[in-house]
């Protein structure tokens, strides 16, 4: 089992009081598996993303990657768990401004020492950047920019991938497009693609969905 959730619980401090926001999530993934997590706002849907993702901590409860559970491991140790197992893809692109397009995909690759330069040059031509490699991340559009986060996420071939509202940047033949390569490589690499997604027709293309409503599965 690549992914085992255990009743999660998170709550966030609001200003009328304790603000609950997960109630008990448990939930599983195989290496190779895809799952589409739905939700109306505020559901908690992007929340479970960062506590699988051990960007945040839950209140109670486990996540377990590869049988580690990373709620057990030092700021250090964790960081390292994320670096080298797990890839995330944002809403917001969060590129580094200073690094060309080609630093950019390389970069997570890089800090885990798996920088693989064939690998690479394979991910810009799949994702239509090979004709931006040297530009700057200002210079691109937003679609574009998408694609180069993907392409860093993907890059560093991660057991994981996170993915939240990948395509919400995208028209909908380049958000079918993107998607199409996402499973693609994540099929190859056999990794495991957790997506929060709106769109009925993206979530209808995982092996499974997760529906979250007021902080517990559906």
């Amino acid at each position: 089992m690549l992914l085992r959730v255990t009743d999660l619980v998170k709550t966030y401090s609001g200003p009328d009081g304790p603000l609950p926001i997960l109630n008990g999530i448990s939930m599983e993934m195989n290496a190779g598996a895809t799952l589409a997590l739905t939700g109306e706002s505020g559901s908690g849907k992007s929340t479970l993303l960062h506590l699988v993702g051990g960007l945040d901590q839950p209140d109670t409860g486990l996540v377990e990657i590869d049988g580690t559970d990373i709620g057990a491991l030092d700021d250090a140790t964790r960081a390292a768990v994320r670096r080298d197992k797990v890839g995330v893809v944002f809403q917001q692109f969060n590129l580094i401004p200073s690094l060309t397009v080609a630093s950019n995909i390389a970069f997570q690759a890089r800090l885990g020492g798996r920088e693989d330069k064939t690998w690479i040059k394979d991910l810009a031509t799949r994702m239509g950047l090979s004709e931006q490699m040297s530009k700057y991340p200002e210079q691109l559009s937003g679609g574009q920019q998408q694609r180069v986060a993907i392409a860093r996420t993907l890059a560093a071939r991660p057991a994981l991938i996170l993915a939240d509202e990948p395509t919400g940047n995208l028209d909908e033949i380049t958000a079918d497009s993107v998607l199409n390569l996402m499973l693609e490589l994540a099929a190859e690499t056999k990794a495991a693609l957790l997506m929060v997604t709106h769109s009925e027709r993206l979530a209808a293309r995982m092996d499974r969905r997760l529906h979250l409503r007021a902080g517990r599965v559906a």
